[in-house]
């Protein structure tokens, strides 16, 4: 939900969500070896108010979360928990969308991690921060949204199925690998859009995409990359320098998504890294 420096007490608890609210309400199964509970030792009076603030995980933190991948959108019914509505948290009402399609939205996101891992979410599945899913105030659960970090381009899709964040200026809570994905966990929160996704629409046709190898501070860093990427590539490569004095190590344009995912696979086949999508200008 948020880092070190965001207080885990401005997001009503999961468990209380599900009890007292029903907001209840799928995540991309998780690499094999970081099952929810198998993260973190025997605890049996633990509960979502043993620890007092939120923070980033405690064991495994060394996992490579570039390798997890997105949510893959796919047509499923709305599910049977968390999806009441309207519905009051913190004396606040909140109403559920009758769809997901068409929303889009700027503002903040935050993450949530080891202080729920392993608990129900709102859909009454339990919580994986190493998973790529996300909670929403307003969206069906479950729906698939791309998100955006605004300060980087760098871009994620995740899978709803959780209620939240209730805190006031953010409209999105990401899981700790989602938020690492985006480049934000560390700092706790970043301005993101976040736009549905139509499972029944077509992947193809959906505009430009570059394959973004990384960013860099030290423009000599950045044309290492680019001779390691030429070596591993025919596609194009270059190095686009912004106003933020990064250095981004960039390949193509493809002309659509999923061009653009087939070529980030080969890429970190090749040795090159996950690598992120970014649109095309």
């Amino acid at each position: 939900m948020r880092a070190r420096h965001a207080p885990s007490n401005t997001r009503l608890p999961l468990l209380a969500v599900a009890l007292a609210a029903l907001l209840a309400g799928c995540q991309v199964a998780p690499p094999p070896a970081t099952d929810p509970q198998a993260t973190r030792k025997s605890e049996p009076f633990r509960n979502v108010y043993t620890q007092d603030k939120d923070s980033a995980p405690r064991e495994r933190r060394d996992i490579d979360y570039h390798a997890i991948p997105d949510a893959v959108p796919k047509v499923e019914p709305r599910g049977k928990y968390g999806n009441k509505s309207p519905y009051v948290v913190l004396g606040r009402t909140y109403e559920v969308l009758p769809e997901a399609r068409g929303y889009r939205e700027e503002g903040g996101a935050s993450w949530y991690g080891e202080k729920f891992q392993g608990f129900m979410t709102s859909s009454m599945e339990p919580y994986d921060m190493y998973a790529m899913t996300a909670a929403h105030k307003s969206l069906p659960i479950p729906s698939y949204v791309r998100v955006t970090n605004l300060e980087n381009g760098r871009s994620v899709v995740v899978r709803v199925n959780d209620r939240g964040p209730f805190h006031e200026g953010r409209i999105i809570d990401l899981s700790w690998a989602a938020a690492q994905k985006l480049g934000y966990a560390n700092v706790g929160t970043a301005r993101v859009r976040v736009e549905a996704i139509d499972p029944q629409a077509p992947a193809e046709g959906d505009g430009r995409y570059f394959v973004q190898l990384g960013a860099f501070s030290r423009a000599d860093s950045a044309q290492a990359l680019v001779a390691q990427a030429r070596g591993a590539t025919r596609d194009p490569v270059s190095v686009a320098s912004g106003e933020d004095a990064l250095h981004r190590v960039r390949i193509g344009p493809y002309a659509d998504r999923a061009s653009a995912e087939r070529a980030r696979d080969t890429l970190r086949a090749g040795g090159l890294g996950a690598g992120t999508l970014v649109p095309a200008p």
